[in-house]
């Protein structure tokens, strides 16, 4: 264990580095959500444990202290038994931690922030041909709260931090989602939906939300509209802009939609927890893209005709696909040119306007 606790220190460090140098993406508001999730993570506390502000204060200080400290740090190797990695090798440091039972995960997020973590392994399943792995307790994380991922053609649930991300979700619900939240959870078997009994049931809630997590990582892999070259090129060419969140934004509802993603797996299933999750959750730019799904769901709830669900997710695939297929062009034209701001410029005045103008319908 004394080689897992050496590893889990340097993982550590890493996280540290990287959000130290990152912590200026989020807003005030987004980086105290982060702070608050890591504060618990570190403490061992549940999700809805709540600790005396002076003292969530005063470790924020002592964060901040180190933070500065790490300021223009360099990213270190993973040393195992003396032998070292490159530090986004994910696939030779797993050969080494699975057969203890660890799995370390690295790659970059939105914005291109570097994100690391250390977890233990629950189980390893086989799922649509993809295996996924259902992590324990985390030893090691930085600030983001990512409930589930790909890394090489694998999908990693972290429970942990699922835990977090759904509770997060649903004390902070914006009012047009709470009706779905209030299906969901009724589908799950609350009758009763106060604070204390979303407590008591939060890992059969946790259960019936697994899927959808997992199932938009499996459209996420089998969709093939963005080239993986091409997603990394865009994604450097306009990192925290707009354009990225549009990006992104249409790749989550390319996996959403896709045939062996999670709007189909629901349908297929008649999961109606699921589906009233779904709904509840989408928000963001993700929302405007798919803002049929809200009226698609209304519809549902007073036919249950799981058809209505399964067309709007054909629509919204093929809505997706196209402004997907609109942005590619645009964005290898301005690489043709070598003229990217002429690119940015088209991508926001043709596809970023054309989702606003929609959105506005819709509404």
């Amino acid at each position: 264990m004394s080689e897992i606790e050496s590893i889990t220190r340097q993982v550590l460090h890493n996280c540290e580095i990287s959000d130290a140098q990152h912590a200026g993406l989020y807003s005030t508001c987004g980086l105290a959500l982060r702070l608050r999730d890591l504060y618990k993570w570190e403490h061992g506390l549940n999700p809805w444990e709540e600790k005396d502000t002076s003292e969530i204060l005063d470790w924020i200080g002592e964060k901040e202290a180190r933070w500065e400290k790490l300021a223009d740090a360099k990213h270190t190797k993973i040393t195992i038994e003396g032998k070292d990695y490159d530090l986004f090798d994910t696939p030779a440091i797993n050969a080494v931690l699975e057969p203890r039972g660890f799995l370390y995960g690295a790659g970059y997020a939105f914005s291109l922030k570097p994100t690391f973590f250390l977890a233990e392994i629950e189980n390893k399943t086989l799922n649509n041909g993809y295996t996924v792995y259902a992590l324990g307790r985390e030893r090691a994380r930085d600030l983001l709260t990512l409930p589930a991922l790909t890394q090489t053609q694998q999908i990693l649930l972290r429970t942990d931090s699922a835990k977090l991300f759904l509770w997060d979700q649903m004390t902070y619900i914006k009012k047009s989602g709470r009706s779905a939240l209030k299906f969901a959870l009724k589908n799950c078997g609350l009758e009763k939906q106060n604070t204390e009994a979303i407590q008591q049931h939060l890992p059969t809630i946790l259960t019936a939300q697994k899927d959808n997590y997992i199932y938009h990582e499996i459209g996420e892999l089998s969709d093939s509209t963005f080239d993986p070259e091409i997603w990394r090129e865009l994604i450097a060419a306009f990192p925290h802009s707009p354009i990225e969140l549009l990006a992104r934004s249409l790749k989550d509802l390319l996996a959403d939609t896709h045939p062996s993603g999670t709007l189909h797996h629901l349908v297929e299933n008649r999961k109606m927890a699921g589906l009233g999750f779904y709904t509840a959750f989408l928000d963001g730019m993700l929302k405007e893209l798919f803002a049929q799904m809200q009226h698609a769901f209304n519809d549902f709830t007073k036919t249950l005709n799981w058809r209505i669900i399964r067309e709007t997710a054909v629509e919204g695939h093929q809505h997706a696909k196209r402004l997907a297929s609109e942005m590619i062009e645009l964005f290898q034209k301005g690489k043709k040119r070598k003229q990217m701001r002429w690119a940015k410029d088209q991508i926001e005045q043709r596809l970023l306007a054309e989702i606003k103008r929609r959105d506005h319908t819709a509404a």
